[in-house]
């Protein structure tokens, strides 16, 4: 047999071998249909339960009114992160408009390949010297700042120590990392103890909390949780997602309102809430673990940079913040004004004095229909339900702004009694 028949006798099997079999289109077809069934028998049940989360599309920018598709005229926006208004603010609006004009649309990168702009390193610089810190590192969200963190930080020989009640992001960074996790009750100084003592082999230990719990409005105790951080050898970290901007004298924070801001090590938040409300988060604290995170964060390393637009509106919102605190100190009176007017008229208002003012319902199907009827009266709120918060634990959160003015605030109270008559939940 001549060499070129030999090998044309090896090929034709080899072919035979590749050729895909003839059902495995149709096996494919069919996973795909069994797959849509499960999911769509998935969301049914959501719907059933009263949980479903539907998306009202706003037709306007963001602010303490706006346009919703499908209701007439202006509703009064009782929902939003939006706490100081700054979203749309005129000073903040140009600062974005003249980066893109300077800087372009985005950078098409990472920061360490050629995505560092001097608006990113202003920034960072600024929400240092915002926090009273020592240095700062931009992520593209809290989200990935929290997911970022920890398994940098911490290793197996190392613990953590979280509130029950935290984040999602901080849950999920936390799963990340190898070290020992430890939950402790929810604000609950003698439970963190006991695991502080169970944990006291540990090389390094870190306690970790929201600053305000965003479903509840309650504000971490701090002061004992430092006192007892010191006591036991453990650092302390904090997000302040729903602080900074607004809480404390300055508006620096959960730390600055309890006075403890030299006693919290780490303080993680976002620009995508008080600080102009576009998107980014990052993380302050000591020089070494920002130049670690630069390193070794793997949400930072393969993430492009923040767009220049989104940098620069943030600066401004933060410049704004470092020039007077008029705006910060005009929450206290707003968010008492609406707690006290509906604690007054029967409602159950859960937390402390937070511009988050849960409406506590229990029923989740009762506070989707709640909020439903709310924006007939021409206020924009949602109803919150399992799995965002515990089952039985329904709610309608609202967020004050310092946007908002006493008739706003007023007009709301008389929405919420006119609807919670209707459902039977006021008197």
């Amino acid at each position: 047999m001549s060499l070129g028949k030999a090998a044309r006798s090896l090929v034709k099997p080899a072919r035979g071998l590749l050729r895909a079999p003839a059902p495995a289109p149709r096996r494919t077809y069919a996973a795909g249909a069994e797959a849509r069934a499960v999911l769509e028998k998935e969301l049914e049940g959501i719907r059933a339960a009263g949980t479903w989360k539907g998306e009202r599309i706003i037709t306007s920018k963001q602010g303490p009114q706006i346009n919703v598709e499908g209701s007439r005229g202006s509703i009064l926006n009782f929902c939003a992160n939006n706490y100081l208004g700054l979203s749309s603010h005129p000073e903040v609006v140009q600062a974005g408009i003249d980066a893109l004009k300077s800087y372009g649309a985005g950078l098409s990168s990472v920061r360490f390949i050629c995505g560092t702009q001097d608006l990113h390193k202003n920034l960072e610089q600024k929400l240092a010297e915002f926090h009273e810190r020592e240095d700062c590192i931009l992520y593209a969200s809290c989200f990935d700042a929290n997911a970022g963190l920890f398994e940098v930080l911490l290793g197996p020989d190392d613990a953590v120590l979280s509130d029950e009640l935290n984040h999602a992001s901080i849950i999920d960074g936390i799963r990340l990392c190898r070290a020992k996790r430890l939950r402790y009750k929810h604000m609950d100084l003698s439970d963190l103890e006991s695991k502080l003592k169970e944990s006291q082999s540990s090389r390094m230990r870190l306690v970790v909390t929201d600053g305000v719990f965003s479903m509840d409005g309650d504000v971490a105790p701090l002061q004992g949780i430092c006192d007892l951080a010191e006591q036991y050898g453990a650092m302390v970290f904090i997000d302040e997602c729903h602080a900074t901007g607004f809480l404390g004298p300055r508006g620096r924070g959960t730390d600055e309102l309890l006075g403890v801001m030299d006693r919290v090590h780490i303080v993680n938040s976002t620009l995508g809430k008080a600080l102009g409300g576009a998107a980014g988060g990052y993380t302050v604290g000591p020089k070494p673990l920002i130049d670690l995170l630069r390193q070794r964060s793997r949400p930072y390393l393969f993430s492009n940079s923040l767009p220049p637009p989104v940098v620069s509106c943030a600066t401004r919102a933060v410049e704004l913040l470092l020039a007077s605190n008029e705006i910060a100190q005009s929450m206290t009176a707003k968010t008492m004004r609406f707690r006290n007017n509906m604690t007054q008229a029967g409602f159950t208002i859960a937390g402390s004095a937070h511009p988050i003012c849960p409406v506590m319902l229990g029923d989740a199907r009762l506070a989707s229909l709640m909020a439903d009827d709310m924006l007939k009266l021409g206020v924009y709120v949602i109803g919150f339900s399992y799995p965002v918060v515990p089952k039985g634990k329904a709610r309608i959160r609202v967020q004050i702004s310092a946007a908002h003015t006493d008739e706003d605030i007023d007009h709301c109270v008389d929405a919420f009694i006119q609807t919670g008559r209707r459902h039977g939940v006021v008197s």
